[in-house]
């Protein structure tokens, strides 16, 4: 389907349809006296009457809402080149297997003798983790990435207190997600910036200066945010260990490693891993997600609490681990992640899971070729999982990274990455993951260069864009400090 047919369609908000009178559902009569509301509920738990709400059929309210559903822009729709975030397409099978009744029916606090294949689910999901990772004790619980990473430095902190040195500082490259500062602070850390080299990584020799007995830790990501691996990790590693200090990785972009690379290997001493990006959860507009943690046997000790266990053939929470941090999460986490990213795991093995990381990183790096010399390769190295380019070749022409992004949605497809690593000006961050195939790679790249030949040849149409959107360019300043998140009738100048 022609995704700007799509994109240039017109459908009104659900308040401006609908005539008084009509109704999408229908009641039978009362067989019990009406009673005033007053009368049995307190004043404090009655509201008015809401005003202005739309009278529709039910054939009206289901069409408005598979329209403003083809409006969307998804996955399961087209190709999603957001850099660092790893939004592919995930096997349906794993979403049925999630719906199954014995998962959904079943309740947290139901005692654990009639949980025991939910326990076993996360015994086993907490052991693949653990072999991933090459880091042997898990929690399940966080909630996301941010939430794991938090979780993560808190048992940092928690295990310098308990040698009686809590320490002062992170150290923190400037090719790390932009969470980790904001996480290091909370845990009541300063940030001292790492700056990379010319090739885009971290040198040892920049850890060696900076490190000293009131650090920490390191927290990095790997690959980093320019999609590029710290090749000097394991050296790396030594000189934070020597020092006492323990190695933060932000384990987002597992994407690029998983079968591969062991973190654990590399030494690494904490690692959060976004099940919702690589083990096949659909994410996107605020969750689910699930950002599991995984520690060396010297960190666990300090996991939340209750960890899943198991004794013959009974699973159980254990809630007693004198030095945790505490509960991070409602009961045990964001469950049906876990059974989404449990069922792809053993639907992948562990052939597959190499595989898709392979192909991931392959695919990054025929769109890195492919678009190489027509927009500006911000570092010219073998690219991991994604590839990062910049303006550079488009500036002199007055075009900018936001216009490229833009003229993307008139060529039917979700602009990358844009502004992000903060490293590089100007920066287009583009991840295929392993889900696309060349053709869909193509059609990509066709657009792109494309554009790249329009900046030369038609700059205006670039600075307009999108022409075919719903919606043309929009001060996106101002609705991100000036929205309006509630509906007003036209007459009132708010539609």
């Amino acid at each position: 389907m022609d995704n700007n047919k799509l994109f240039s369609h017109t459908e009104p908000v659900i308040f401006e349809r609908g005539s008084s009178g009509r109704d999408g559902a229908s009641t039978p009569a009362a067989d019990v006296e009406a009673v005033d509301v007053k009368s049995v509920l307190p004043a404090s738990m009655i509201r008015d009457e809401i005003s202005d709400l739309p009278d529709l059929s039910e054939v009206e309210v289901v069409r408005h809402f598979t329209r403003l559903s083809q409006l969307n822009y998804g996955v399961d729709s087209g190709f999603y080149p957001l850099g660092s975030c790893t939004m592919k397409y995930n096997p349906k099978i794993n979403e049925d297997v999630c719906r199954f009744p014995g998962f959904t029916g079943s309740h947290p606090y139901q005692p654990e003798t009639l949980s025991q294949g939910n326990l076993q689910l996360m015994y086993e999901l907490q052991d693949m983790m653990g072999e991933i990772s090459g880091l042997p004790k898990v929690t399940l619980q966080p909630a996301a990435g941010a939430q794991g990473e938090m979780t993560g430095m808190m048992m940092i902190r928690a295990y310098h207190e308990a040698n009686g040195n809590a320490r002062k500082k992170v150290l923190i490259p400037d090719t790390a997600h932009g969470t980790n500062p904001a996480t290091s602070a909370l845990c009541g850390y300063s940030v001292v910036p790492v700056k990379s080299n010319e090739r885009g990584i971290i040198d040892a020799e920049a850890i060696h200066e900076l490190m000293d007995e009131d650090v920490a830790a390191l927290m990095l990501t790997n690959p980093n945010t320019l999609g590029l691996f710290e090749e000097n990790i394991v050296e790396i590693a030594k000189i934070i260990h020597d020092k006492g200090g323990l190695i933060y990785c932000d384990g987002a972009n597992m994407n690029a490693l998983m079968g591969v690379g062991k973190p654990g290997d590399m030494g690494v001493d904490v690692l959060h891993i976004n099940l919702h990006k690589t083990f096949s959860t659909p994410h996107g507009g605020g969750g689910p997600g699930s950002g599991p943690v995984c520690v060396t046997e010297q960190l666990a000790d300090y996991l939340p609490v209750p960890v899943v266990e198991k004794d013959g053939k009974k699973y159980s929470l254990n809630f007693d681990l004198p030095k945790t941090i505490g509960r991070v999460k409602a009961f045990y986490g964001n469950f049906g992640v876990l059974v989404r990213a449990y069922a792809y795991i053993l639907t992948m093995g562990a052939e597959g899971l190499a595989r898709v990381s392979k192909t991931a990183v392959v695919n990054a790096n025929y769109i890195r070729e492919r678009l190489k010399g027509h927009y500006d390769l911000a570092y010219d190295t073998p690219s991991m999982h994604e590839a990062v380019f910049s303006d550079k070749l488009q500036a002199p022409q007055g075009i900018k990274t936001l216009d490229i992004a833009k003229r993307l949605i008139d060529y039917g497809f979700h602009p990358p990455t844009i502004y992000f690593p903060l490293v590089v000006h100007g920066a287009l961050m583009i991840e295929p993951t392993e889900t696309e195939g060349r053709r869909t790679l193509d059609a990509f790249c066709d657009a792109m260069i494309a554009i790249a030949g329009e900046a030369k040849t038609e700059p205006d149409l670039l600075k307009n864009a999108p022409s075919n959107a719903k919606f043309r360019r929009l001060d996106e300043v101002k609705a991100a400090r000036d929205p309006k998140l509630r509906w007003r009738p036209r007459a009132q100048g708010l539609a």
